[in-house]
């Protein structure tokens, strides 16, 4: 089914708790990072679990199965997760789902599920989606040219019997999801000619899952759904701009200071002095090609063949990885720098196996600069904060440590919620790149998109009033706050 809105509409995608956007396309939902209380604190040990069995879908939906291994390392620190909120059905129902790069499909607990949380930590109410009470739901059957879409490029596989598209996802430790595919209505804000046009809808296909087994049945940190946004045509954004309902480019900006939130937006955040680098070519992920590490400004001494790209080699961008991890012999060099560069005024200490540092003094008069150098010149430079994690006090002393892990006996880089916070990133499909830029994401930004030959649409958006922003309320609430400059006749070869 097409989308019930112009072509030339714009989506815009603002999401966050005091979020702006500026969007040929935009569609706004509100992007939210929760940041637990003491009482969710994880050692490091438990994370790196997390964010291992999370590799095992982020790979699992690929052509290798490539499996971490972990370090019995158990500083505990407060995990982070960001998720937005997204509109099903009709009656459209409200979902929190988790915001994955590193996933493609969408898929939100259903009311048959067995073994889906009840509550949350996150302090969000979870809910199931139920396909008989929307009016426009239906079944994705085995003769659905998206079921054999799906099931060339993921777990899934379709039932004779029941002729359901199904799919299964299995993570490394055993836990996972089953379930079958579901067409129903998305719902959203659009920016359309300069004013906001409320209850903008497309058909998607998404997940119904009815199982969930192992750490996904736990409560700490459920939300609804995973809200898969990699570029395979099982994913959102794809099926939105193969409809002509969304540009092929969406942009985030995710706050890591306290109170969290951010930005998200079917669009290009445009700034002066952005970074690209081009996607590497045929990979079911956003791999890029890093071609060096930098500490201090020096380049380190590592093989390049340590960076080249393959199934389970080379460098991915996930957000829905927690930490960041190295390749085995770049991070025993990285840690090495970081070490020689602050050998006089910092105190070494093992924590529980893993490298900290002792300081009395700001962590950015201590610790250098870091960069990884990407094709075409382009590097994303990392502040301390971005390569460490802070821990705890001793004795009036701030133990600092390193918040990059080892991915031991392989050659994977995984660029998590550690580096790419407090920037902006922008994942440009159409050109088969991604761009950045160091940014504080609780300022406004601007957001462009092309909606048809010779015309682009930009919207700013000031700040928004992050009790203001219910996506029932947000129409009134954009109305009033954004400012929308409408640039025409612009052409582009």
């Amino acid at each position: 089914m097409a989308a019930l809105f112009p072509s030339w509409a714009v989506i815009v995608l603002v999401m966050s708790e005091a979020a702006v956007v500026m969007g040929g396309f935009p569609a706004t939902l509100k992007l939210e990072r929760t940041i637990p209380l003491a009482s969710h604190e994880l050692e490091l040990s438990r994370l790196r679990e997390r964010d291992r069995l999370r590799h095992g879908r982020l790979l699992q939906s690929s052509v290798g199965v490539v499996d971490f291994p972990v370090l019995g390392i158990y500083d505990p620190f407060l995990v982070g997760l960001y998720y937005t909120k997204l509109q099903l059905g009709s009656p459209p129902r409200e979902f929190h789902v988790q915001i994955d790069t590193g996933s493609d499909v969408l898929w939100i607990g259903c009311n048959s599920c067995h073994g889906c949380p009840k509550s949350s930590g996150l302090q969000i109410p979870l809910k199931l989606y139920d396909p008989g009470s929307s009016s426009t739901a239906s079944t994705v059957s085995c003769s659905d040219q998206r079921c054999r879409s799906a099931i060339r490029s993921s777990g899934s596989s379709c039932s004779g019997s029941s002729n359901r598209c199904s799919y299964t996802f299995q993570y490394g430790d055993g836990s996972g999801t089953t379930g079958y595919y579901v067409s129903d209505l998305l719902h959203f804000n659009t920016i359309v000619q300069g004013s906001v046009a409320g209850n903008a809808t497309a058909k998607i296909m998404f997940g119904c899952s009815t199982a969930q087994t192992g750490n996904l049945t736990t409560s700490d940190r459920a939300v609804d759904g995973i809200f898969g946004f990699g570029q395979q045509s099982l994913s959102v954004i794809s099926q939105l701009s193969s409809q002509g309902a969304a540009p092929r480019t969406f942009s985030h900006c995710l706050k890591g200071s306290d109170g969290g939130g951010g930005i998200l937006v079917f669009g290009e955040i445009v700034e002066p002095n952005m970074s690209y680098t081009p996607l590497v070519p045929s990979m079911p992920h956003y791999n890029l090609d890093m071609r060096s590490i930098s500490v201090g400004g020096q380049v380190l001494s590592i093989d390049s063949s340590v960076f080249s790209t393959s199934i389970n080699r080379g460098t991915i961008v996930d957000t829905g990885t927690t930490l960041s991890y190295l390749a085995d012999e770049a991070y025993d060099a990285f840690v090495e720098a970081i070490e020689n560069a602050v050998s006089e005024t910092a105190h070494p200490v093992l924590s529980r196996g893993n490298q900290c540092y002792l300081i009395t003094t700001s962590v950015n008069n201590v610790f250098p600069r870091a960069s990884l150098n990407f094709a075409g010149g382009a590097s994303l430079v990392l502040n301390p904060e971005d390569y460490l994690l802070q821990q705890n006090s001793i004795g009036g002393a701030a133990v600092w440590c390193i918040g990059f892990q080892k991915t031991e006996g392989q050659s994977i880089t995984i660029l998590g919620d550690l580096v790419l916070k407090d920037k902006i990133f922008v994942y440009d499909l159409a050109k088969q790149r991604i761009g950045w830029k160091n940014y504080d994401c609780s300022s406004s930004v601007n957001v462009s998109a092309t909606i048809e030959k010779g015309k682009t649409e930009f919207v700013n958006a000031k700040q928004m009033d992050s009790e203001g922003s219910s996506l029932d309320q947000l129409p009134n609430t954009v109305a009033l706050l954004l400012h929308v400059l409408v640039l025409a006749g612009l052409l582009f070869s």
